[in-house]
């Protein structure tokens, strides 16, 4: 990493231009750069960001740029696609996005960028695979935020059934950014304490929540959103700043995002959303977790669902 604290931001969208504004509101970074096709909304989505300097804990530069830019950047985010409509899967937007990486992979590749690029862009787990394929650059480098969002999700939903604050509720969604995503409930703690112990203890409260409901609930946010508003943007631009703090400050902090397994959780050759350690290099280590004898078959469906799209992204 160059350590100058550059982000390029590829797509000035919906997704795109929430990620620069939440990286420009955390204070975190020194420049933020935006590229895309339409380089007159670029510009325009930097100088709005821009326009909210002197309310934000430090001062950043915030542009749009090109290609050339990346050479010297610490981080690229990979946000541009088209956005998924009402209805539509994430891997129903495949086709679009893969017709739009291949657009943007030799520019990047020859750009001279030597960082950690993170990838947005749906379907989530799939679009990071084919850019690490394509880049040919190394598996700790180029990731996608994967199951983070839906975590966060998870998180709120759990809150909302319990009344505990999201903030002491440790627990990961994993598998696919996506329909087949699964929550391995044996690794959901409150306040440090199992849910299955406190279900036991407390059938009252903890014993009521069901738990396919907060699976399904966990599962449709995205797209009760989209229906209502017509796109996602808030959270998945927090998500992104906060994997930027874990890489810039090396944190070592464990995250759900979509990394390149290889015997981990019985998987090989595909990106998933699994718990991995991040820091300076990126991708450090994938935390294990041991999963029920059901959670493994739920997760397992998840990464067949991946791979099955994996490969029709590469005859795309």
């Amino acid at each position: 990493m160059n350590s100058n604290r550059r982000i390029v931001i590829i797509g000035a969208g919906h997704v795109g231009s929430h990620c620069g504004f939440s990286l420009f509101a955390r204070g975190d970074v020194e420049e933020i750069i935006f590229i895309d096709i339409n380089e007159e909304k670029a510009a325009a989505q930097a100088a709005d960001i821009a326009d909210s300097g002197c309310f934000m804990p430090h001062p950043a530069i915030v542009r749009a740029g090109n290609y050339e830019d990346c050479k010297n950047a610490d981080i690229v985010v990979l946000a541009a696609g088209v956005p998924r409509k009402p209805g539509q899967t994430r891997l129903d937007t495949m086709g679009d996005s893969i017709r739009v990486m291949k657009e943007i992979v030799e520019p990047l590749k020859n750009s001279g960028f030597e960082g950690i690029m993170i990838c947005i862009s749906n379907p989530a787990d799939v679009i990071a695979d084919y850019m690490r394929r394509h880049t040919g650059w190394s598996k700790n480098r180029v990731f996608g935020t994967g199951t983070s969002l839906d975590t966060a999700r998870l998180r709120r939903v759990v809150q909302e059934e319990t009344g505990v604050d999201a903030r002491s509720i440790q627990c990961y969604s994993m598998g696919e950014h996506g329909d087949s995503s699964m929550i391995p409930f044996t690794h959901l703690f409150i306040g440090g304490k199992p849910l299955t112990e406190l279900m036991k203890e407390k059938p009252e409260t903890y014993g009521t929540l069901n738990l396919d409901k907060v699976l399904s609930r966990t599962r449709m946010i995205g797209m009760d959103i989209i229906n209502g508003k017509g796109a996602t943007e808030f959270g998945i631009g927090m998500v992104l700043s906060d994997m930027v703090k874990a890489i810039l400050y090396d944190e070592r902090r464990i995250l759900p995002v979509s990394a390149l397994l290889e015997g981990e959780y019985g998987q090989r050759g595909l990106h998933t959303g699994v718990p991995a350690v991040l820091g300076k290099n990126g991708i450090q280590e994938i935390i294990e977790l041991h999963l029920s004898d059901r959670e493994h078959v739920l997760f397992a469906d998840s990464c067949d669902v991946i791979r099955k799209h994996i490969a029709l992204a590469e005859q795309l």
